[in-house]
């Protein structure tokens, strides 16, 4: 009984001072919100990374390169690459295996002035066909042997806007944007795509950057595995696709979250402070009635769990209002640079169900900090002195 009675007694005392409640949810609801973004940040980034690439293809750069702009890799080695075991291969029986060139180029940001590094993938159509999220969403796909591109749908919006029909100047040429693609919103859709062999003589590269090959089944990973390492010529990393791009967003991720749940930090003894004052101000106003619960028989505990559900519910509607407000985040995108690559990468905010309860458990967490103190001196009053000087 003395439970719904508390509860009952949180609620009308939240309600008869509008005001303050107010105030003080709304500053509570702005770090929940930055917060959340934070986290949805790290996951969007996370996610958009970790689904470029399929689990069933393998890459391979040079020993020891951090991405695939840093690596080289020979066309001997490309050429034996594709005759190992453990790899599919396609209607005619060739081995589903691709070599390709990457490198980094500035284009211009239309909105803010500026350059920014985008990805352009020197490539062929049977490494796009070992890559079935791709799908082209208007035009179409570049022809060999000409300065032709397709672009991410990714670069179609925001501070790039390239568009289908454009004219891109790079490698000292200018290349023809004839196609637009989807990637599931994957990391791909923050690239250029173009013949591998015309970036590699625009660029003057001899050598390709990675090699990407599909794999028979998964299980086939520790043969093909085993197969490169025992080729003395080929010194090789050797990574799961979706891994290896996983990996390229890791560091970017942390520097977000760590950066972002710093600033969140600082704003959050603010609003801790914030709720403390309320808390006080609700113990000082309330003392009759503190000495009157007392005398009713509510005990001390009684008293310190009603002021902290009072604070923990200020922080729960904090945590809703900064949920629901960061929801609609999701229906924006950010483009950044990865400080992996250094390249250009446009993602999406995502709010996963993980993270909504982080949110809330952390407002919760903040609410019941700050009412702690005030709490603590409303449980130690004296009936008698309650009743006094209430």
């Amino acid at each position: 009984m003395k439970r719904g009675l508390s509860f009952a007694f949180v609620l009308k005392n939240l309600w008869a001072r509008r005001l303050t409640t107010l105030l003080t949810v709304a500053g509570m609801a702005l770090v929940v919100f930055v917060f959340a973004c934070v986290l949805m940040m790290t996951e969007g980034l996370r996610k958009t990374m970790a689904g470029t690439g399929s689990y069933d293809n393998v890459v391979l750069i040079r020993k020891g390169s951090q991405t695939e702009v840093q690596s080289s890799i020979t066309r001997d080695q490309a050429r034996l690459i594709s005759t190992l075991n453990g790899l599919s291969t396609d209607a005619q029986g060739n081995a589903n295996a691709a070599a390709e060139s990457l490198v980094l180029i500035n284009l211009p940001r239309r909105d803010e002035g500026g350059m920014a590094n985008v990805v352009v993938r020197g490539t062929q159509p049977s490494a796009l066909a070992m890559r079935p999220q791709i799908r082209l969403a208007q035009g179409r796909l570049f022809r060999a042997g000409t300065s032709e591109v397709v672009v991410g749908e990714g670069l179609t919006r925001g501070r790039l806007a390239v568009q289908l029909g454009d004219t891109l100047s790079f490698g000292a040429r200018q290349w023809t944007v004839v196609g637009v693609f989807t990637a599931d919103r994957s990391g791909f859709e923050s690239e250029v795509m173009a013949d591998r062999d015309q970036v590699m003589q625009a660029f003057r590269r001899p050598v390709y950057s990675s090699v990407v090959v599909s794999l028979l089944d998964r299980a086939s990973y520790t043969d093909f595995e085993k197969a490169v390492l025992s080729q003395p010529s080929l010194n090789l990393d050797i990574r799961r696709e979706s891994l290896f791009y996983a990996d390229q967003s890791e560091k970017m991720a942390n520097f977000i979250g760590i950066l972002g749940k710093s600033i969140t930090f600082i704003f959050s003894l603010g609003a801790m402070i914030g709720a403390t004052i309320t808390m006080y101000s609700s113990v000082a106003n309330r003392v009759r009635e503190i000495g009157t619960l007392r005398a009713l028989g509510f005990q001390r505990l009684n008293i310190l769990n009603i002021f902290l559900m009072e604070a923990a519910s200020l922080g729960g509607f904090a945590g809703l209002i900064g949920l629901f407000f960061a929801f609609w985040m999701q229906r924006f995108e950010i483009s950044t640079t990865n400080v992996q690559t250094f390249s250009e990468v446009v993602f999406q905010l995502i709010l996963t169900p993980v993270t909504a309860v982080q949110v809330l458990l952390f407002a919760l967490f903040m609410g019941a900090f700050g009412g702690m103190l005030p709490a603590w001196r409303a449980s130690r009053m004296e009936i008698v002195d309650a009743l006094r000087n209430g």
